[in-house]
């Protein structure tokens, strides 16, 4: 699938806001709106980013692939909160042709957290969301999406189990059963040796997202031993920014195997060897 933009979309559904969500933004491949409950005891409150992409199309992961748009959240300078990083649910790997894009062609709620500066907060509330909706194009979807906090806020179930449920998909940190073990990059940068310690029952070879820098997203590898709970996997890097150390810098994996459980870990180098973050 050729990477092909089509001019910026940014169209406000005309109504159905209320306290805790915008307005629907619609655009040629499906819609969004933001989702905002009542404060917590500590003044935070959670949020989410909600797509809904139309039959055939889909929206991307935080690394797209081989072409697409990362989803973004920006908020103005004097809005008087801010808003953590978006936060993804397991993606799917979808092959097209020769170009690999990572992504949901699915409903999907990228949650995330705001915090005010001072005891009240701005309102409207509002929020920058620019996300790529794609199909056999690419269209860049942005809109600006508003929650009027103007009136008493009270709290919907549904918008609580909307988040919640957000977060349920999101993928675990590591665990005794379920974490990397070791990892070791090769000296000429060309592959990454990862050890695992899988779930019980993890028959098939897990699917992996490994993040290095910005915009570089690796999936291939071969299997190097299979014992017991024990997977070494050799992840080929094909290419890397020119003149690139891995020295001090942390990446990232994501690692789905056995009963639908997800794992994401930080693998941080160190200058002489690499250490594995709890």
């Amino acid at each position: 699938m050729a990477l092909l933009i089509a001019g910026l979309v940014s169209v406000l559904a005309p109504d159905g806001a209320h306290a805790a969500t915008s307005a629907w933004a619609v655009s040629d491949g499906g819609r969004m709106r933001l989702v905002v409950l009542p404060p917590a005891p500590d003044g935070s409150r959670q949020a989410g980013l909600q797509i809904e992409p139309n039959d055939g199309w889909f929206t991307y992961w935080r690394e797209p692939g081989d072409s697409g748009i990362p989803p973004q959240l920006t908020v103005s300078d004097d809005a008087g909160f801010t808003a953590s990083p978006l936060t993804f649910p397991v993606p799917k790997r979808m092959d097209i042709g020769s170009v690999r894009d990572v992504g949901y062609d699915h409903a999907v709620v990228f949650p995330f957290t705001l915090r005010s500066h001072g005891e009240t907060w701005q309102n409207p509330l509002r929020l920058m969301a620019f996300i790529g909706m794609c199909r056999n194009i690419c269209i860049p979807f942005q809109a600006e999406l508003n929650i009027d906090l103007g009136h008493e806020e009270t709290t919907d179930v549904s918008e609580v189990k909307l988040i919640e449920k957000a977060k349920s998909k999101l993928p675990a940190s590591a665990s005794d059963d379920f974490h990397v073990d070791d990892f070791h990059m090769a000296q000429d940068l060309s592959s990454l040796d990862v050890s695992l310690v899988v779930p019980d029952g993890s028959k098939d070879e897990p699917r992996i997202l490994v993040t290095g820098p910005e915009g570089y997203l690796f999936t291939e590898y071969t299997v190097l031993s299979n014992k017991g709970n024990q997977r070494s996997l050799r992840v080929t890097l094909p290419k890397l920014p020119r003149n690139y150390t891995v020295d001090g810098k942390t990446w990232h994996i994501l690692v789905a195997a056995g009963n639908k459980r997800a794992m994401e870990a930080p693998l941080a180098f160190a200058t002489s060897r690499p250490i594995v973050q709890p």
